[in-house]
């Protein structure tokens, strides 16, 4: 169980670090550093995406485990999983404004360092971690009021959603497979990386361009910054839902696995 628990935190940290890099994306806009928000997002991600794919070796003893004991509760404590990826969206939504807040004054040390690492090493001190909690910033009821589908399309909502729930359970459903019909073990584990990648470029051509040309339309005065915000929350909101769809599709999804290894 503390294995289970510590994966569990470890997907809370992910799945909040990638829903945050819009709280970054928007300071970028807001201070007209897009450019340097971009960087700063990409490595943000970049590191999540890449704990990604080390969630699978850590869970991979938790079904060794399983195996050898048949009364565990495998789904049970994959669902736990599950649920620290809800819960790392869920406070990244809280923690929105203040990241926002945090992460103005991080394009500003970084315009002057020039480099990520020099930022790093001249601008993290002790001093100035304890002066950030200056910036913690709770969630407005102007902010739940954006939070409204009206103008942002319902298909790219609805897009986020399956996309962020195969990303969530991509490594989960190829180990529970793998548990479930050991015949096929090696090549259903195996297949993570491949809905993993899969979901990813998913994000990379359904998602991210909508959120480039309605960007382009702030920049160019032909929409309100609130209309950035509210189509970050709702694209926050829509990725909690993901998470949520994703208890449901954990056992199908690794049925399905099971059924392509099969097949080929």
């Amino acid at each position: 169980m503390e294995k289970v628990l510590l994966v569990a935190l470890f997907t809370l940290l992910i799945h909040m670090a990638e829903t945050l890099a819009y709280g970054i994306r928007l300071a970028g806009i807001r201070t007209g550093k897009l450019a340097a928000a971009l960087s700063l997002t990409g490595i943000v991600l970049l590191l999540a995406r890449t704990s990604n794919m080390i969630q699978g070796p850590m869970t991979a003893t938790v079904v060794q485990y399983a195996r050898s004991h048949a009364e565990y509760d495998l789904l049970g404590h994959f669902r736990i999983i599950i649920a620290g990826a809800s819960a790392g969206t869920l406070l990244a939504m809280l923690l929105l404004p203040t990241v926002v807040s945090l992460s103005t004054r991080v394009l500003a040390h970084l315009e002057e360092a020039g480099s990520f690492p020099q930022m790093m090493r001249t601008s993290v001190t002790l001093d100035r971690l304890r002066r950030a909690g200056g910036h913690l910033r709770p969630p407005t009821r102007q902010m739940l009021a954006r939070l409204r589908i009206g103008g942002i399309p319902k298909r790219l909502l609805l897009t986020n959603v399956v996309v962020t729930a195969i990303y969530t359970i991509g490594v989960l459903s190829a180990l529970v497979a793998s548990y479930l019909y050991p015949d096929y073990r090696d090549a259903a584990s195996q297949a993570s990386g491949l809905i993993n990648g899969v979901a990813t470029v998913l994000l990379a051509m359904l998602i991210d361009p909508q959120v480039a040309l309605l960007t382009d339309k702030v920049l160019r005065g032909e929409k309100s910054p609130s209309a950035m915000s509210k189509m970050f929350g709702i694209l926050m909101v829509s990725r909690l839902c993901g998470t949520l769809l994703a208890q449901l599709l954990l056992l199908p999804a690794a049925h399905w696995i099971a059924w392509i290894v099969r097949f080929f």
